[in-house]
């Protein structure tokens, strides 16, 4: 008797533990590349290797494909964050400045940033995405930087001000350097500046105003 030779299920075990991470990542390019109504399921499938009918066993909607995506890349990002915020140990103006320059390594400069302009260019035809991405994304990332301003005013690094406003008014140069980025093509193709350079600029300007001494710091440098 020719005994029958044992395939080695690794391969393809591999390639179904893969799969949701492959349906992911096609699903954030083409998100990011064509906008929400127009990235349709079979093309996230072609894109990942695999049939629409395989997509539904994992996602059974573009929503829920779309919220495993913010989920999985951008929900975590924001647990790190908020990780280093709690274990810091120096001021609050250095803290800023770290949080300002990691948001833009971490998402900015990757694919991650075209999904707040994705957001915001399609909220109006789809507000329970808008909602969603408020609330799991935006809310989040707020409460994380008012965390830092209190933090500063407690200590008296800080003078005193509305952090719900002052939030408010450092997210909004950071949402528009993403909406170039999204818009333009590379935002500093005719300018001379550095996406860094843009940031400590930002904060430079912040710390300026949030200081409660006139001991300001050199620009880039806390």
């Amino acid at each position: 008797m020719i005994p029958c030779p044992i395939k080695s299920p690794t391969r393809w075990t591999r390639r179904k533990e893969a799969r949701p991470q492959e349906l992911l990542d096609a699903a954030l390019g083409l998100f990011v590349e064509r906008g929400f109504s127009a990235t349709r399921l079979d093309d996230v499938g072609k894109r990942a290797g695999v049939s629409k009918g395989t997509l539904y066993l994992y996602y059974a909607s573009k929503e829920e494909l779309f919220k495993a995506v913010v989920r999985e890349n951008v929900v975590p990002l924001l647990g790190e964050a908020e990780a280093m915020i709690r274990d810091h140990a120096g001021s609050s103006a250095l803290l800023l400045r770290l949080i300002l320059l990691g948001w833009w390594e971490r998402i900015g400069e990757t694919r991650l940033s075209g999904i707040t302009k994705m957001v915001m260019a399609e909220a109006g035809n789809f507000p329970e995405l808008a909602r969603f991405y408020n609330e799991e994304v935006i809310l989040r990332g707020n409460a994380m930087l008012a965390q830092v301003l209190e933090r500063g005013i407690a200590s008296g690094e800080f003078r005193s001000f509305d952090t719900a406003q002052t939030t408010s008014i450092i997210a909004a140069p950071i949402m528009m350097m993403m909406m170039w980025k999204h818009s333009f093509g590379s935002p500093w193709a005719l300018q001379s500046i550095t996406p860094q350079a843009y940031l400590h600029g930002v904060t430079d300007l912040l710390l300026r105003g949030l200081l409660r001494t006139d001991d300001r710091p050199q620009a880039g440098v806390i």
